[in-house]
C-alpha cells in the first residue's frame, strides 16, 4: 500500500511562483494584447508549470521504492538504495517547495532533496521499511 506524502510550501515561494504566473500571462497579454490566443500559448507555458508544481509535488513510499514527483518530472529511488537521509536547508534547485528539506543519499553518490509536510512520518516510514528490508 502506497502513503502519499504531499511538500511542504514555504510561504514566500509559493508567493513567487503565483506571482510568475500572474506575471506570465500579463506580460503575454501586454506584449501581445490583439491576440489572446497567441498569448496563452506564449504566457499558458509560465503559469501552468508552477502550478502544476505547486498542487502535484509529492513523495510517494511503496513497498521497495520512493517515487517524487514535481510537475512533469518524476524520480525513482528503491529503498534498498537508500543509504542516509539527513535534514537541511540547502536552496538547490529540487522537488521541494520548502527550505526545510530532507537529503535523501541513494544508489552510488546520488542525493536528492525534498520537503514532506510531515517530516517525521516520512522519516518513520522509510526507517520500518529500511529495517524491514534488513
Amino acid at each position: 500500500m502506497a502513503t502519499v506524502y504531499k511538500s511542504k510550501i514555504d510561504w514566500w515561494l509559493g508567493a513567487v511562483l503565483v506571482i510568475a504566473m500572474i506575471a506570465s500571462v500579463l506580460g503575454a497579454l501586454r506584449v501581445l494584447p490583439d491576440s489572446a490566443w497567441v498569448a496563452a500559448l506564449i504566457g499558458g507555458p509560465g503559469f501552468i508549470i508552477p502550478l502544476i508544481a505547486l498542487l502535484f509535488t509529492r513523495y510517494t513510499i511503496y513497498e521497495h521504492k520512493v517515487i517524487v514527483r514535481s510537475g512533469p518530472f518524476r524520480w525513482i529511488i528503491p529503498i534498498s538504495e537508500i543509504s542516509g537521509i539527513t535534514p537541511t536547508k540547502d536552496p538547490t534547485s529540487s522537488p521541494a517547495l520548502s527550505l526545510d528539506r530532507l537529503r535523501i543519499t541513494y544508489g552510488k553518490s546520488r542525493s536528492l532533496l525534498i520537503s514532506p509536510r510531515d517530516k517525521a512520518g516520512f522519516l518513520s516510514k522509510i526507517d520500518s521499511l529500511r529495517r524491514g528490508a534488513a
